[in-house]
Formats: structure tokens, C-alpha cells, sequence
């Protein structure tokens, strides 16, 4: 089951971290709903944002993480997201609402959506609706979220149609990132699926989103990758992880990952 808890992108002019800082205090009680519990100090530490915020300019939430309550109050949710300080918002689906309702709403909670995570197609049509309604919405990226275990049998045609995907993406006017899981580090050739697919996708076309999580659930190094395929990740997800062998999933701050160090490459 994926659990995408925060989307961070890298440093971008006129936007600043500090209102998430500020307003921490709030959005731990916000999340105390969903069962989290959050302190202060160790997120601020764990993001490298203490006393030096223009390191991480612009933090967002995946709502993945709250598709509970979006499901429930779409509207409400979003507005104690942007009420907390929050200022982007990853989607994973519009829960019923037309792109129009979706671009109202974020406008409403002066919000903004650079991503959305958008399934594997059935077809072009189906992909074409699909970056349509992105469009609609404000997106710039069309992120494809996961891959069923069915179609992890044929890797390097999944490369060229991640290709094919991207290149329909560029032509309706939006980026396009793959998003990792941890079945990306299986073996493949003389290396890792992922590193395959960096190699076989077009770095014009084909950004990926970097989820530092299950880089490091599948023993992977973040930083040493970022160096190997600079400017390949301008999205990121970050949730922490337990020391190895478990490498559990944990509120970031609460766990192992050093994130400060991660961030500190943005310029990569």
C-alpha cells in the first residue's frame, strides 16, 4: 500500500518555507486526526529548515496521505491544508469533483497543484482525458504513481512507454515524472530497474519523482543517485524510515533518514 506523505520540490524564487515552520504547531493538531503524533523540533530539524529555511522553500503535502478525509470533505480538507500553513497539494484523484471545481477550490484556498499522480492508462484516449483535465486543473506535472505487479514483467517497453507517455504529455503542455516505489531496485541486467530506466527514458521528456522513503526501504542511497542523474528529480516525496534490517515507515523526524543532508543537493 503506498503512503505518500509529503511532496517537496527544490528551491524555486518567491516562495518560502517559513509559514510551514510557523504554523507547525497547528498542523500537529490537524494531524493528530489521522492518528499521527508530531513534535516541533525534530520535524524543523529532519526538513534542514532550522535557521536556515531558504533551504527548502516549498513544502506541499500529498493528499494521497489524507484520501480518508478528502473523500469525506474534499473542500474542508483543503482548507484546513492551506489553513496550516501549507501551500501546494499534490493530488491522487478528484474524489468526483470536474477539473473546473478542482481549480475553483484551490483558488478559493489560494493554493497551488504542480502535481498530480495520474494511473497507468488503458489507452491514448484514456491517457489524453487524463492530461486534459490536468491541464484543466493548473497541473504542470503528470506523475504516474505506481505500476501493478502484472506489468512488471516487460521493463525495458515500459521504459519506451514511459517515453510514449511523456512525449503526449509535453504535446498537451505539461511535464511528466515516474514515481518510485521499492520494486525498482530488483535486479535488472548489470543493475537496478531504476537505473535502467533512467538510462532508457529521454531526460528531456521523463522527469521522476524521487520517494526518499522506499529509495531507503530498498536499501538504496538518495544522495548517491541524485549525483549519478542530476536534474532528473525535481519531485520528491519524503517519509521517514527505522534503522535497517525493518527500515519501517515513520513520521518524518522520528526516524533514521538524514534529510538536511538529502536537501542540502537541491541544486541537483
Amino acid at each position: 500500500m503506498r503512503d505518500d506523505s509529503a511532496a517537496l520540490r527544490p528551491p524555486l524564487q518567491g516562495r518560502a518555507a517559513g509559514a510551514q515552520i510557523r504554523a507547525m504547531t497547528t498542523r500537529r493538531d490537524f494531524l493528530t486526526t489521522l492518528g499521527l503524533t508530531l513534535g516541533v523540533a525534530p520535524i524543523v530539524r529532519a526538513l534542514g529548515t532550522e535557521n536556515v529555511a531558504h533551504k527548502l522553500p516549498r513544502v506541499g503535502i500529498q493528499l494521497y496521505t489524507l484520501r480518508t478525509l478528502m473523500e469525506k470533505d474534499l473542500e474542508g480538507t483543503l482548507a484546513k491544508v492551506a489553513g496550516i500553513g501549507y501551500k501546494e497539494v499534490e493530488f491522487a484523484g478528484y474524489f468526483g469533483r470536474t477539473p473546473a471545481q478542482i481549480r475553483a477550490i484551490l483558488k478559493t484556498n489560494h493554493l497551488t497543484s504542480p502535481s498530480s499522480h495520474i494511473p497507468l492508462p488503458a489507452s491514448d484516449d484514456a491517457w489524453k482525458k487524463s492530461l486534459d483535465d490536468a491541464k484543466a486543473v493548473g497541473h504542470e506535472w503528470a506523475v504516474l504513481p505506481w505500476l501493478d505487479e502484472a506489468h512488471r514483467k516487460e521493463w525495458a517497453q515500459f521504459a519506451d512507454k514511459l517515453n510514449s507517455l511523456a512525449a503526449m504529455s509535453k504535446k498537451a503542455g505539461l511535464k511528466f515524472a515516474y514515481h518510485n516505489h521499492d520494486f525498482e531496485f530488483a535486479k535488472f541486467e548489470n543493475g537496478t530497474v531504476l537505473e535502467m530506466l533512467l538510462a532508457k527514458t529521454d531526460p528531456k521528456l521523463v522527469d521522476f519523482e524521487m520517494d526518499i522513503y522506499w529509495v531507503t526501504k530498498a536499501g538504496g542511497d538518495p544522495l548517491a543517485i541524485i549525483r549519478q542523474h542530476p536534474h532528473r528529480f525535481p519531485l520528491m516525496h519524503a517519509k521517514d524510515a527505522t534503522a535497517a534490517p525493518a527500515r519501517d515507515m515513520v513520521d518524518v523526524g522520528s526516524g533514521t533518514i538524514d534529510f538536511a543532508k538529502i536537501f542540502a543537493s537541491a541544486k541537483r
